[in-house]
């Protein structure tokens, strides 16, 4: 968790400082406002891509420096983030407060972290669990990614160029922005490329992860008056050539549009003081095949797969009285897969055939997914120190697959399902004094199974070997969080100052969606091989977690300053005396240098703990773990030019995160988790004009 007060004062100033001859709406993107009584248990980070020094290899990359997150990596492109060992659907992840575009591979090479360029991203918005109902249905909380706000862009023809480079891998990126901003439109363009190559781990060994990816977007703004904004943005991304290290095939290409339409009234009137509207519609066009892997000279697999998301969001704001502010609003997501993988199988019990064999498995079955979503959310204020947010929330769900496979239907002859899902909060803050907050917030969060998780057939989806088989029939899982933060600031002198904050937060699970190996079910694909059972998705029902975070940052003589970040969360699955899968282990962060407008350079130690809570049942094992130092630099040449240069994991570590997946038919790899790379320089140039 990261103090953002500082944030909010340099935001609010450079608000004013650009809106004096206009006054511009604000489109509702961003969750978390400089208002105190708005802000929910959270934390906010400004995207300082240029300071890192870091090439991310997409946006999930961005997320490696928050106090809290960890990455779930199967190579360079196929990187999810996990929030207190909250991961894929349980994580509300979205776009400028709504927009979303769902991964249409089964192993999740294309998740929502691959469509937009990281360059875009402004800053990343996280509501720390269930404590909010007002942007969908939200298990264990929410990350939204903003694209840059044109509030902040001066008026007039801008924009920049950056380039980027790494020796481990030999890799570059390159981005154009372009942005026009007037009184009464504003235009915002960029493009980018990134070629990555494969990287050499800590001993040497070239790990396969290479891709290519191009991306464009725009977004164009209307001030139809005063208090009337109508924005769209469209987005498009194309990935090519991608290796997949722990995933059993590769990426041929993968294509993503997304297109977003936001509207926004203000000032209407004394009770009904602001509607806000927005619709989206993404598709991504996947194909993945095994062409460059060794089991190819024996059977050659290929995946064409595609995901529609369509969704929106109707809000009214209501100020029934000085003290009370409510929300009143409905949203809708519909989700839809399509694909099937053929297999050419040219090669059986080791002899080869006369004439191949042709087998058409289908992956998701034709399957969809709708939501329907109303809530209410309200803001009490008791004076102008203590602030009381409650709110409810129910969904309506349906979920069917079109086109069973013959063994799933028989299995389940019932596939359609409907829920009705309700949510709800209630958290309290109150300022001390101007520089010291307490919060305290309970939520209860609950999300229904996802399409994998409902109508996978026998797919190796995990991060094992084992098939795995969906279950329409689930309960949606809930999350019980409970969680009390302390955060503040205070100045012993003129030259030394310290801020701080730390949270502590238990969750209650109920019917928490796991997979569980079935011994009564074989395995359907190369029966022969192992593992021989097959692993089917079911309700845990006993299960809990409970986490701590903790921050501080000393600064001293205004410029220089050290900083300690400590995250740690253990998981139990009481049905199985074991920890639930995926539980990332303790992680700190000490952190050094100075920062000053012209030139900054900083020193960060990073350790990680050895991984014991592990779920044996899931097939986990326990990781050692690590110490890393990196080393980052920079300066402005000019007030527009600005260079920056890194080497990181200085003394060339080997080593691996718990939360990395197997590498997966891969030649000359055994199953074990993919390693990290090792020693890499890399280097920043960004121009502004």
């Amino acid at each position: 968790m990261m103090l953002i007060s500082i944030v909010f004062v340099n935001v609010q100033a450079q608000t004013q400082k650009d809106t004096t001859t206009v006054k511009r709406v604000k489109l509702n993107e961003v969750l978390i406002h400089s208002n105190p009584k708005n802000n929910y248990v959270h934390t906010l980070v400004n995207n300082q891509y240029q300071k890192k020094v870091i090439q991310p290899k997409n946006v999930a990359d961005l997320f490696s420096e928050i106090n809290g997150f960890s990455l779930v990596k199967r190579g360079n492109y196929a990187i999810d983030p996990t929030f207190r060992a909250s991961l894929y659907e349980q994580l509300n992840v979205m776009y400028d407060g709504a927009t979303k575009a769902m991964h249409a591979c089964p192993n999740r090479m294309d998740p929502i972290t691959t469509h937009v360029i990281p360059e875009e991203v402004s800053k990343i918005e996280v509501i720390k669990g269930p404590y909010t109902v007002r942007y969908g249905a939200t298990f264990g909380g929410i990350v939204n990614m903003v694209t840059e706000d044109y509030q902040n862009l001066e008026k007039g023809f801008h924009g920049k160029l950056s380039s980027a480079y790494e020796t481990n891998g030999n890799s570059y990126v390159t981005m154009l922005q372009l942005k026009e901003v007037t009184d009464t439109y504003d235009i915002i363009g960029n493009v980018g490329y990134r070629n990555f190559n494969d990287y050499e781990d800590g001993n040497g060994n070239e790990i396969p992860s290479a891709f290519k990816s191009t991306d464009y977007g725009v977004k164009v703004g209307y001030n139809i008056t005063d208090s009337q904004r109508l924005q769209a943005h469209w987005r498009q991304s194309f990935g090519r050539d991608v290796k997949h290290a722990a995933l059993p095939m590769d990426t041929e290409f993968d294509n993503s549009s997304i297109l977003s339409l936001d509207y926004n009234i203000q000032n209407i009137g004394n009770i009904l003081t602001s509607v806000t509207a927005k619709g989206y519609y993404s598709y991504v066009d996947h194909l993945m095949t095994n062409a460059n892997r060794p089991n190819f000279p024996m059977m050659f697999a290929s995946s064409p797969v595609n995901s529609t998301t369509i969704g929106g969001k109707l809000e009214l704001n209501l100020q029934l009285d000085k003290s009370l502010n409510l929300f009143i609003g409905t949203d809708a997501m519909h989700i839809a897969r399509e694909g099937n993988r053929t297999r050419t199988v040219k090669m059986m019990n080791g002899t080869m055939l006369p004439m191949p064999m042709v087998f058409v498995d289908k992956i998701w079955q034709d399957a969809y997914i709708n939501d329907f979503g109303v809530f209410t959310e309200s803001i009490y204020s008791f004076g102008k120190q203590t602030f009381l947010t409650t709110g409810v929330r129910v969904d309506f769900i349906d979920a069917d697959a079109k086109d069973l496979e013959t063994d799933f239907a028989s299995r389940y002859p019932i596939t359609k399902t409907s829920e009705v899902n309700v949510s709800g909060t209630i958290s309290l803050k109150h300022k001390f004094s101007r520089k010291a907050i307490l919060e305290v917030a309970f939520g209860r969060g609950v999300r229904t199974a996802n399409m994998a998780e409902r109508f996978i057939n026998h797919f190796t989806v995990g991060q094992d070997s084992y098939e795995y088989l969906g279950n329409p029939l689930l309960n949606p899982e809930v999350n019980n969080q409970f969680e009390i933060g302390f955060k503040g600031s205070f100045d012993v002198n003129n030259n030394l100052s310290l801020v701080y904050e730390t949270s502590v937060y238990h969750s209650i699970f109920e019917n928490y969606i796991s997979a569980v190996v079935d011994p009564t079910i074989p395995r359907k694909f190369m029966p022969m091989a192992m593992p021989q059972f097959t692993k089917v998705f079911t309700n845990i029902e006993d299960a809990s977690k409970t986490g701590f975070e903790v921050a501080a940052r000393l600064t001293m003589l205004q410029n220089y300053f050290i900083k300690g970040e400590m995250a740690y969360v253990k998981t139990n699955n009481k049905d199985f005396n074991e920890s639930l899968p995926l539980n990332p282990p303790l992680t700190v962060r000490i952190s050094a240098g100075i920062e000053k407008n012209k030139y900054w350079v900083n020193t960060q130690y990073n350790i990680v703990s050895t991984q014991n809570n592990i779920a044996q049942s899931f097939g986990e094992t326990t990781t050692l773990g690590y110490q890393t130092i990196d080393i980052k630099g920079g300066f402005k040449f000019l007030d527009n030019l600005t260079f920056g240069a890194a080497c990181l994991n200085v003394f060339n570590k080997a080593y691996t995160n718990h939360l990395n997946f197997s590498y997966r038919n891969q030649a000359g790899f055994s199953m074990a988790p993919i390693t990290e790379p090792g020693r890499n320089f890399t280097f920043f140039l960004q121009y502004k004009f």
